[in-house]
């Protein structure tokens, strides 16, 4: 039980590795805050949470706005009155060409995949001081190695690796730790009603696809798991990437 006695909160938790993140984290005695715009998928992982003896707590909200993540990070505190752990999880994905993409798919993206774990970082820092807690974002394999069609998700997980080593410097003398996973292509269903426009180029698409095939999303979870939990004490600032080889060569 890594994580006995500790709460956690997590965004993106109604499906796909956040979901994967909240149960892991259940399963190793955590009670999750889950945070997501989906409340049923929320109602549905907070039942498989309460299955394994675990309290969970929730939050609706569209976290490409400010005020929705600060509100979200103090909605988890106020309901289990303290906090170990952030999951920055929530993620949008959108294949385009340069020339397609427009300002509202730029500033969408921008806002959920850097913005946000920005600021609920900022809201619950002083509670995860307190508690000598841990936050773990996430990236990706695209933050790391070029991939074709998606410039606004790549560079906004570049973002989130460069803002996990610059916080973990600023912070380096306090009992916090923050660190991020790079994972690569994962069984999930984060490009659920987006499919891919049939005239992009799919060699260049599949060139960054990996040789073996995608994640189980709890394998990943088992990682940012170990980051959150004692055990990891010493990592601080660390980019672990988990990607079946797609970034080694």
């Amino acid at each position: 039980m890594q994580l006995e006695g500790k709460v956690i909160l997590v965004t993106g938790a109604a499906s796909g590795l956040g979901a994967a993140t909240a149960i892991a984290c259940a399963k190793e005695g955590a009670d999750v805050f889950m945070v997501d715009r989906d409340a049923d998928g929320m109602t549905s992982i907070g039942a498989q949470i309460a299955k394994l003896g675990r309290k969970t707590g929730s939050y609706q909200a569209d976290l490409s706005k400010r005020q929705a993540c600060l509100d979200a990070v103090t909605a988890g505190i106020s309901h289990f009155g303290k906090l170990h752990g952030l999951c920055n999880i929530a993620g949008i994905t959108l294949f385009h060409r340069v020339s397609e993409v427009t300002e509202e798919d730029w500033n969408l993206t921008i806002a959920i995949i850097l913005s946000a774990p920005f600021y609920l970082s900022q809201a619950a820092l002083p509670e995860l001081i307190r508690n000598h807690g841990s936050i773990v974002n996430v990236a990706g394999s695209g933050a790391i190695k070029g991939t074709a069609y998606t410039v606004p998700y790549s560079s906004a997980k570049a973002g989130i690796i460069h803002m996990t080593k610059c916080m973990a410097m600023e912070f380096i003398q306090e009992p916090i730790r923050i660190n991020c996973v790079a994972p690569g292509g994962m069984m999930t269903n984060i490009m659920q009603g987006k499919p891919i426009p049939a005239h992009l180029d799919r060699a260049l698409i599949d060139r960054f696809a990996g040789i073996r095939p995608p994640a189980d999303p709890a394998d990943v979870a088992s990682a940012i798991v170990f980051m959150l939990s004692d055990a990891a004490r010493n990592m601080h600032g660390s980019i672990v990437s988990i990607d079946g080889g797609i970034t080694a060569g």
